[in-house]
């Protein structure tokens, strides 16, 4: 009987931890002025997204890969679901993503493409 009180405060205890851990385990990160993910390449929005919703499938997808979520996100981050069923991270409900053309950490070359695509600025 002293078990269930002692398992309720350890999860308890562990749940307190979980934020802090996940600030270490964050797919993105703020450099400069911009979001990145961990290895440097440059994090982008679309404005053809809605709120919740990724407009970037198929085809789009491939240029445009969404970014995976790693751990679980907290405000003003989330995760949503595509219509692949798969994950994809998201700020302030907005789907976040990568641009195939970037080569290598630093580059930026899918902002402001076709006027609909941006770097996610901080």
């Amino acid at each position: 009987m002293r078990l269930l009180p002692l398992s309720l405060l350890t999860l308890s205890l562990l749940a307190s931890v979980a934020p802090a851990a996940f600030a270490e385990d964050m797919a993105v990160k703020k450099a400069d002025d911009i979001l990145v993910t961990t290895s440097g390449m440059t994090v982008y929005t679309f404005d053809n997204d809605t709120a919740g919703k990724s407009a970037c499938n198929g085809p789009c997808a491939a240029i445009w890969p969404p970014l995976a979520p790693t751990g679980t996100p907290s405000a003003p981050f989330s995760v949503i679901k595509r219509d692949d069923g798969s994950a994809q991270l998201a700020v302030n409900g907005k789907p976040l993503y990568l641009y195939a053309s970037d080569k290598k950490a630093g580059d930026r070359n899918g902002d402001n493409f076709k006027n609909i695509w941006h770097v996610v600025k901080n």
